[in-house]
């Protein structure tokens, strides 16, 4: 007999979320993805000046701050036709890199690893043998006997305290968990480690930035980040050398823990392989561009149908018509007035709350389409587009971590595992691989121009009577972001944000076709009603920042969530 189960609130994400799912003979038959609060900065910035929009557009979440700053001006620039000066692309270029290396690694230590770690089970480990089986992985310099004997005095002390702090109210001891318990004391030693390296990622993106989270060293036209090698006070040799040590320390983790980590919860999960590829569809953006007018990147992007990687048709710029043409927003399902599916140009953000109607409107989340179709973005849309298109640092940490995943699970993986709810985890730790070296290029690249004698940093924008319309695209760690702009007379006429969590988690469309997280639900197993671990398992995948999505409390004051089953 079936069985409806709602986890209200979705935790150790950003925002509000509530899945409801239908559960029949231990398998999620369908699934309802709802946003539980209203995003309403597009009607905050209407009537203000398109440069102070980012600054705005930051705070649409704590944690995807420069992501919206980089798209915002990218679409004034874009509405514009403004070029941007190289020095300036290559500082967007390395704060966006680490923005997104400190945001893949908080994603799978703090947000998710939990859903496969049971670290009450890493009481039991020998830490001789748990330092055997990371040495296997890797030479970090952290897996040693003695650490990992530290860490297990310390997960003892906070169990004999009762207080377990963040690894309180997990499922431990649930009968999904799989992992040895050496395996769980190594991945509790480098979820400990992991909170140094991810404050060096946010202390590298705030000496470029000036502050983290919310920089503040953007602007239209290119960044307000002086440089000059003779000056205590800007951007000289002595910062570009810091913020260089502090990336080769996050490449070194990355590549060394956080990347052999997730090929380890890969391989002893290979069942879940089979598990969460919902949507087939992918879309990715290109960035890091090369040049000034956005034309050449150093990280590809474009469209996947149907999970064939054949069908790949490659984004070309930030002008491209191919994106401009094609993305629509549906609210058939969504607490908006009205019935439409309009481009991001055309749409309006007036809210219309309703009750949860599974068969109506259930969401504040509104629900994209490329061409009519729903597609998956975030880390694996972002690997399997550069995959694709046989970009050279994608394929290198693909093929080799598919290898490693093989060994070590003692069947034969390929691509087509990544369609899966660990192939998402594995494409982010290759996606960080893959920002981790680009960093380092773009620093090199910057550190070049400057030795050239160039300083310029800035093009002066203006605004001209009339309407412009534009849009601005970022590869985010979630997945492709966009922000569209139209000015009327220098001022902000309309505003609309297109978020990879609103793809992501978008409900229904007016045909009734599932988004990306409804449709991954389908076929997962779930153990027991009472502790959907499997069904978190799935959403955290995806690193959802509903806050992105959705922002706002009912005005009215009403109860908009209640826990039921977590």
């Amino acid at each position: 007999m079936a069985q409806r189960i709602t986890v209200d609130p979705i935790t150790r994400i950003e925002g509000h979320l509530r899945i409801d799912a239908e559960v029949d003979g231990g398998k999620i038959k369908e699934a309802w993805s709802s946003g539980q609060m209203w995003r309403g900065i597009e009607v905050i910035l209407q009537g203000r000046d398109p440069r102070d929009a980012w600054i705005f557009t930051q705070r649409i979440c704590g944690v995807c701050t420069t992501v919206h700053a980089i798209a915002s001006v990218r679409a004034v620039e874009n509405a514009l036709g403004l070029e941007i000066p190289i020095n300036a692309q290559y500082i967007r270029n390395m704060i966006l890199a680490i923005h997104a290396l400190h945001d893949h690694i908080v994603h799978f230590y703090v947000l998710s690893a939990l859903d496969w770690v049971d670290v009450v089970s890493a009481m039991k480990a020998d830490p001789k043998k748990t330092a055997s089986l990371a040495e296997s992985l890797s030479d970090w310099h952290g897996n040693s006997p003695e650490r990992f004997k530290a860490v297990q005095d310390k997960i003892k002390a906070l169990v004999d305290s009762g207080q377990l702090g963040p690894f309180a109210n997990g499922y431990w001891g649930h009968p999904a968990m799989q992992l040895p318990p050496e395996a769980n004391l190594m991945a509790v030693s480098h979820y400990l480690e992991a909170l140094d390296y991810q404050r060096k990622a946010d202390s590298a993106c705030a000496i470029l930035g000036g502050k983290n989270p919310h920089i503040q060293n953007l602007s239209v036209g290119g960044v307000t980040t002086a440089i000059n090698p003779d000056n205590e006070t800007t951007l000289n040799m002595d910062r570009l050398y810091w913020v260089k040590q502090l990336v080769e320390d996050v490449r070194g983790f990355v590549k060394q823990v956080y990347l052999p980590d997730v090929i380890a919860v890969g391989a002893l999960y290979k069942d879940w392989l089979q598990y969460g590829a919902g949507v087939t569809n992918y879309l990715a953006v290109p960035d890091m561009p090369l040049d000034a007018r956005g034309e050449r990147f150093d990280l590809p992007g474009g469209t996947i149908l149907y999970g064939d990687l054949g069908t790949i048709k490659p984004f070309t710029s930030f002008k491209d018509p191919y994106f401009r043409d094609s993305i629509a927003e549906s609210i058939a399902h969504s607490w908006y007035d009205g019935n439409w599916t309009r481009s991001p140009f055309e749409e309006d953000t007036v809210p219309k709350y309703t009750d949860f109607d599974p068969t109506g409107k259930y969401s504040w989340v509104k629900a994209p389409r490329f061409q009519g179709r729903p597609m998956q973005v975030g880390p694996l849309a972002q690997v399997l587009a550069g995959y694709a298109q046989n970009h050279e640092p994608t394929k290198k940490y693909v093929d080799e971590t598919l290898g490693r995943v093989s060994t070590l699970a003692g069947v034969q993986v390929g691509p087509q595992a990544l369609h899966s709810t660990p192939g998402r985890h594995l494409a982010r730790a290759i996606r960080a691989a893959v920002l981790s070296d680009l960093a380092i290029k773009h620093w090199e690249l910057l550190v070049d121009n400057i030795g050239r004698g160039d300083f310029a940093i800035f093009n002066q924008p203006s605004f001209p009577k009339g309407e412009q319309r534009g849009f601005g695209f970022h590869e985010a760690p979630r997945g492709t972001l966009s922000h569209w702009i139209v000015i009327q007379d220098g001022k902000i006429k309309n505003y609309q944000c297109v978020v990879p969590s609103t793809w992501n988690a978008g409900p229904r469309d007016e045909k009734g076709e599932p988004g990306p997280y409804e449709a991954s639900l389908a076929g997962n197993p779930v153990a027991d009603p009472e502790k959907p671990l499997e069904l978190l398992r799935t959403i955290h995948s995806f690193d959802p920042c509903i806050a992105c999505a959705i922002h706002m409390l009912n005005p009215d004051g009403q109860e908009m969530s209640r826990i039921r089953v977590i």
